[in-house]
C-alpha cells in the first residue's frame, strides 16, 4: 500500500529531445506499465484507447503531445513550423470530442505556440513546452483547491457513491470527485466510500478501487445495478463524480451511467454533487443538448476480459457518456467555490475573472 499517487501523464527532458510518459490505464490494476509516447499517431492511439483517460489528464496529455508532435518540425521556417501546429492539434483535438479538456489545453499551447509565429522553430517549440508545464501545474493547483472545498462539506463517517474514476489517474493532481474523499480522509472524516463498477470498462472497479486501496481508505465496489438498493438501505450520504464538459446552464456530461445515479439520488433525497475544474465548463454551450457524446465501439459490451459474453453479431449500444440535467445536481464543485443553484447566473458569477 502506498499513499503515493501516481502520475499519469509526465514530460521528461527538454523540448527538442524530451519524452512524453503515459502510465497504460489498461493494465491496472494488475500492472503498472508505463509507455513511452514516440510519436503523434501513438498518442492519439493511447489517448482512443483509454490507456490514459479521464478529462483533465488527457488534457494534459495533448497539452505535451502539441510538443511531442513538434519536436520533428525543430528546424522548420516559422510558416512551416505554424502549420504543422495547427495539424498536430487538429488531429488531437478530435481523438475525444466529449471531454472539453483535450481541446481546450490542445488549442492553449497551439495559441502560445502560434503567438511565437515570428521567433525560430526552436524557440518556440520551447515556448511550447513552458505552456504545457503551466497546463499541468494550474491543473494541479486547481484540483487542490476543488478537494479542500469539497471536503468542507462533508460530515464525518458519511457513506459516499462514486462513478468511475476521478482521482489522480483521471486529473494528474489530486483529483476531482475523488480528492475530495482523498482530502475528506487526509482531515479525518473516515468517508466510508461506495465504488460502482462502471460498466463497460470497469474504471470504477479497476482505478478507483485501486487508487483508494494504495491510500488506506476502505472501499467498497458494487455492480452498477446496485446502486438503488443501496441508497434505499441508507448506505449512501452523498453522490460525487466528475465531469467531462458542463453547459452554460450547469448540464453536465459524465461517464455512462451518471444521469441514473442522479435520478436515483432525487428519488432517494440524497445530496449529489459534480467536482470539475473550471476548465470543464463549455460556457459557448447553453445546454446539454449540444454536448457532443462519444459513441465507442461495441465490443466493449460484447466482451469482458476478452471473452464474448452476447451472441455473434448482437446490436450494441456504447455512449461513453450522458448527461445530467442541472436540475438533478445539488452543488458544482470547482476550485473558484461551490456553485449552488446550480444555474447560468451563478456559473458566469463564480467563472467571472476576479475584478
Amino acid at each position: 500500500m502506498s499513499t503515493l499517487p501516481l502520475q499519469p501523464v509526465r514530460w521528461e527532458g527538454d523540448a527538442s529531445h524530451g519524452s512524453l510518459m503515459l502510465i497504460d490505464q489498461t493494465a491496472l490494476p494488475a500492472t503498472v506499465l508505463t509507455l513511452r509516447m514516440d510519436s503523434l499517431a501513438a498518442l492519439c492511439e493511447a489517448i482512443a484507447t483509454l490507456r490514459v483517460r479521464g478529462a483533465p489528464a488527457i488534457g494534459l496529455a495533448g497539452a505535451y503531445g502539441v510538443v511531442l508532435a513538434m519536436q520533428a518540425h525543430a528546424m522548420d521556417t516559422p510558416e512551416c513550423f505554424a502549420t504543422a501546429l495547427r495539424d498536430a492539434a487538429n488531429q488531437l483535438a478530435a481523438v475525444r470530442p466529449t471531454a472539453r479538456n483535450l481541446a481546450w489545453a490542445v488549442r492553449r499551447v497551439e495559441a502560445h505556440g502560434l503567438q511565437c509565429a515570428t521567433a525560430s522553430a526552436l524557440e518556440s517549440l520551447n515556448a511550447l513546452l513552458a505552456e504545457a508545464r503551466n497546463v499541468e501545474n494550474e491543473n494541479a493547483s486547481m484540483c487542490s483547491s476543488m478537494s479542500r472545498h469539497g471536503a468542507a462539506l462533508l460530515r464525518a463517517d458519511e457513506g459516499i457513491l462514486t462513478h468511475c474514476n476521478a482521482g489522480p489517474l483521471a486529473t494528474g493532481g489530486q483529483g476531482s470527485a475523488l480528492g475530495v474523499i482523498l482530502e475528506a480522509h487526509a482531515w479525518g472524516l473516515r468517508p466510508r466510500v461506495y465504488a460502482d463498477e462502471t460498466r463497460p470498462l470497469l474504471q470504477g472497479a479497476r482505478l478507483t478501487a485501486f487508487e483508494l486501496d494504495r491510500a488506506g481508505i476502505p472501499v467498497t465496489v458494487l455492480c452498477d445495478s446496485a446502486a438503488a438498493t443501496l441508497m434505499a438501505r441508507g448506505m449512501v450520504q452523498r453522490v460525487l463524480v466528475g465531469a467531462d464538459r458542463i453547459a452554460a446552464n450547469g448540464d453536465t456530461a459524465n461517464k455512462i451511467g451518471t444521469y441514473a445515479l442522479a435520478v436515483l439520488a432525487r428519488t432517494h433525497h440524497i445530496p449529489f454533487h459534480v467536482v470539475a475544474p473550471s476548465s470543464t465548463f463549455d460556457l459557448e454551450l447553453a445546454d446539454g443538448c449540444g454536448i457532443p457524446i462519444e459513441e465507442r465501439n461495441g465490443d466493449e459490451v460484447r466482451t469482458i476480459a476478452g471473452q464474448r459474453c452476447t451472441p455473434e453479431g448482437i446490436a450494441v449500444f456504447n455512449p461513453a457518456f450522458d448527461v445530467t440535467p442541472a436540475v438533478l445536481i445539488t452543488s458544482i464543485i470547482c476550485e473558484r467555490g461551490v456553485i449552488t443553484p446550480v444555474a447560468e447566473d451563478t456559473i458566469r458569477r463564480t467563472l467571472a475573472p476576479a475584478s
